[in-house]
């Protein structure tokens, strides 16, 4: 099978992580960013073309497969359906976009151009989370009861610089740091019937949302649960928890990034051993979520031509987008 020819649209850190993964599965072939600096330097390190706008690089690239759109939140929709419409298949970073309406442009865009529009979500590919999406799924647990999200990370205020902390382009706290929890809510429990939340910003003054929120959950199967989050934790990130009390099982995916089973108790199932993760993305003076692009890039590759591989679909991400919005909403 020929090797995928691959763009990027957006050079920043995520951007970049992007390229990193891109060559052990296809080709690099260019790069785009609005500031030249970023550009450059991203096609001087992986050997590829480098544009100002993602009209010249659609423009001047002819046989792109896939354009992996790496810019910030509030842009994802307009340079997704820009790809989309000149006839290249599309894979979205988290969130799809930040808008219900975007997103569904956005599937629209995909239906007319007969092209394939994917997104990153890369936490279903831990190793305690997939083991719990497999006993879901056989119904080893039986009845969902009741569940507890926790997210408390840390973000600094110099990490508010530029797009980040607006709504316009960052969109807020679920959007950007914790969209990845509500993916897999979604994913491992199925939709949302009801939601009520509070929300406080306490120590970020420059950026436009909260930082703090505890949201409460009425799921379609009858179970409620819980989210907590914050971008407060002192000096390092605490916890990203999936807690699931069953029927037939309780189990507590935990660690900072949901990379540990820290607790298992399942009725005639003793407790796996399961591989070790990647370690999660380190941005500096800030880490990330877990560092899974090669896995995402690896299935990108097998969906684009089977159509029935699992991969998370735009359908899938337009739900994280549907049910942040109407969390914010309430």
């Amino acid at each position: 099978m020929p090797k995928k020819n691959i763009a990027i649209v957006g050079c920043g850190r995520i951007g970049q992580r992007h390229a990193e993964q891109i060559a052990a599965v296809g080709t690099l072939k260019a790069v785009c960013d609005i500031i030249p600096e970023k550009a450059y330097k991203l096609s001087s390190i992986h050997q590829c073309n480098a544009y100002l706008s993602i009209e010249d690089l659609l423009n001047a690239e002819k046989n792109i497969d896939v354009i992996s759109i790496c810019t910030p939140n509030g842009l994802h929709a307009l340079h997704a359906i820009k790809a989309l419409e000149s006839g290249v298949n599309v894979l979205c970073e988290k969130p799809l976009c930040i808008k219900v309406d975007d997103g569904k442009k956005m599937i629209a865009a995909a239906a007319r151009s007969g092209k394939k529009l994917f997104v990153v979500k890369q936490n279903r590919y831990n190793p305690p989370v997939e083991f719990l999406k497999k006993i879901i799924t056989e119904n080893k647990l039986g009845k969902i009861y009741s569940f507890q999200i926790n997210c408390f990370w840390n973000r600094p205020e110099e990490y508010y610089t530029d797009w980040k902390g607006t709504k316009t382009l960052d969109g807020g706290t679920l959007f950007t740091q914790f969209s990845h929890f509500i993916d897999l809510l979604y994913w491992l429990l199925g939709d949302v019937r009801e939601v009520k939340k509070i929300t406080q910003n306490f120590a970020h003054p420059s950026i436009e949302f909260e930082d703090t929120g505890a949201v409460i959950f009425a799921m379609a199967n009858g179970s409620i649960g819980t989210l907590n989050y914050t971008v407060n934790s002192f000096d390092k990130n605490m916890e990203g928890s999936f807690t699931v009390f069953a029927e037939k099982g309780t189990l507590k995916i935990g660690g900072e990034y949901l990379n540990e089973l820290e607790y298992f108790k399942v009725q005639d199932i003793d407790k796996p051993n399961l591989p070790k993760g990647n370690l999660a993305n380190g941005y500096g003076f800030y880490k990330g979520s877990m560092s899974n692009h090669d896995k995402v890039y690896q299935n990108l590759i097998i969906a684009l031509d089977n159509p029935q591989h699992d991969f998370a679909s735009a359908e899938e991400g337009l739900k994280t987008v549907e049910i942040i919005e109407k969390i914010y909403s309430e």
